[in-house]
């Protein structure tokens, strides 16, 4: 089983958060993308296994930061 955990970058807030849709109750911020990929990386199993769901076989990650350009 693959599971999908997306992360953006929040510009207003000055923050990254990671979600899924894949994986309920995944969402969780930090200010540093380093540090919430270690966040998930030990939050994820623990919610798959609360959630009762398959045992996980890999993660797909996937970042996005958009930035305002002004010209």
């Amino acid at each position: 089983m693959e599971y999908r955990v997306d992360f953006t970058w929040d510009e207003e807030a000055s923050v990254w958060i990671a979600q899924s849709d894949d994986i309920p109750g995944l969402v969780l911020e930090g200010g540093s993308l380093d540090a919430l990929f270690e966040r998930v990386r030990f939050a994820a199993p623990e919610l798959i296994e609360l959630n009762k769901t398959p045992k996980v076989n890999s993660f797909y990650f996937n970042v996005e930061r958009r930035e305002k350009v002004f010209a």
